[in-house]
């Protein structure tokens, strides 16, 4: 136990208050078991691509972990907020057909999609996206 107890404490983890979130994640195999609210950090952190739409997922708490993405859907869900300020790598964003108000995506310069259609924003900020070039 003596020898365990640094890597226990040590071990960052992530906040997964979604049940339908976390299987999503469970389903693509980045995690593993059955819904418990929380995740290693280090399952996630490196994951490049994640695909959760149509999972009826309401909220995406623990995204902002995922700080190595490039390529993200999450279309056809009920979200109406999402964080990606922590993935300046994210080049394809599909958050399409939620309830989104809002989107903040200065931190993203290497978007090049964002297909953001069926949401509820009444503004979306898009002079920083030089890269982007796909846009609904």
């Amino acid at each position: 136990i003596a020898i365990l107890y640094p890597m226990i404490t040590n071990a960052q983890t992530t906040v997964i208050p979604d049940a339908n979130f976390e299987q999503a994640l469970i389903d693509l195999g980045i995690e593993t078991g059955i819904p418990d609210g929380i995740i290693l950090t280090s399952k996630i952190d490196t994951v490049t691509s994640l695909n959760v739409g149509m999972k009826n997922i309401s909220d995406m708490t623990g995204i902002e972990d995922f700080v190595s993405l490039e390529y993200f859907w999450c279309f056809l869900n009920n979200l109406t907020s999402i964080d990606v300020t922590n993935s300046p790598n994210l080049q394809v964003f599909i958050p399409a057909n939620n309830n989104i108000a809002s989107l903040d995506l200065s931190n993203n310069l290497s978007l090049r999609i964002l297909r953001c259609q069926s949401n509820n924003l009444s503004t979306l900020e898009l002079s920083n996206q030089a890269a982007l070039n796909d846009l609904f």
